[in-house]
This record gives structure tokens, sequence and C-alpha cells, in this order.
């Protein structure tokens, strides 16, 4: 398997969109439900810190960061994103994404990282912990997802170069 993580392009994005959309259909993701056109996702995420896993040349997963506040004094805190194409999962593609932007994250200067991931998600919350991230805790009921309420487990990772 050739793996090439590099920044994200537009062009990226109607491949980015399919495989937001098959973690989507899984519903164990996000409590979104469809993904969303370009231009709504680009407003979503940071423009720095975007990144695409390609595996022989075509995108297999992405990651970006998400600003958890417009103020000023949280401008060192985000919240990450991974999604990795169905029939890319269990290759270790998702762990070298977020380690990825983990290190993206703190060269732009990003001192603390948060993921919200359903407890369900259990693969998903073996990654970011092997990566060094820490659960805070469980949001009980924190949203409804197709009339269903939903539990949250709230994970988070501090810079141990940027303090």
């Amino acid at each position: 398997m050739d793996l090439l993580i590099r920044p994200f392009k537009p062009k990226d994005y109607p491949e980015v969109a399919k495989i937001y959309q098959a973690g989507i259909d899984t519903q164990i993701a996000t409590f979104e439900t469809e993904a969303p056109a370009f231009a709504a996702w680009d407003l979503r995420f940071c423009k720095a810190c975007r990144l695409v896993a390609e595996v022989d040349h075509k995108v297999a997963g992405w990651a970006a960061l998400s600003l958890v506040s417009k103020r000023e004094v949280y401008r060192g805190v985000a919240e990450v994103t991974v999604y990795v194409a169905p029939q890319h999962q269990n290759k270790r593609i998702g762990f070298q994404l977020l380690d990825a932007l983990i290190q993206a994250s703190e060269q732009a200067g990003f001192w603390t990282l948060t993921a919200h991931i359903f407890p369900q998600n259990k693969a998903s919350i073996h990654v970011h912990q092997k990566l060094g991230f820490k659960l805070l805790g469980v949001h009980d009921k924190i949203a409804q997802r197709n009339g269903k309420w939903q539990d949250n487990a709230l994970l988070e990772r501090r810079s141990t170069k940027i303090l």
C-alpha cells in the first residue's frame, strides 16, 4: 500500500464528501445526516490543517480542524475530525492521519485538541487514546440523531510542544 498524507485541495472535495457520507451512514461517527456542499464544509474547517490520505493516488481519508470558539483566548484550541473510507479502514490510515494532523496543528500554534466521539465508536476512541488523547467524560444525551438521544465522549490532547 502506497500511502501519502498531503494537504487538502478543493478538487479533493468530491471524494472527501463521499468518505464523509460513508461515515455519516454508520450512524456512530457524527450527528450530521448528510455531507454538506463544499461551501459549507469550507466554512466549518480551518483553512490550515486540512489533510487527505492518498492510497495509490486516490483519496482514502481526510482530517481537519475546526475552531471551538471565535474568541481570541481560545485561538489555540480546535476539534479534530478524521474519516477513512470503509475499504481502507483497519489499515492504520486513521492513526497516521490523526498523527499528521497533531503535528500540523502544533506547527500552526494549536495547544489543545478536542474530539467528540460516540462512545460506541470504540475504534476511534482507541486511536485517539493511542495518540495521547485523554477521556475527560461523557456528555449524556447531548443531542439527537434521527429522533434518538445520543451520548458523546469528550477527549482532549494537550500539546507538549506549545505550553
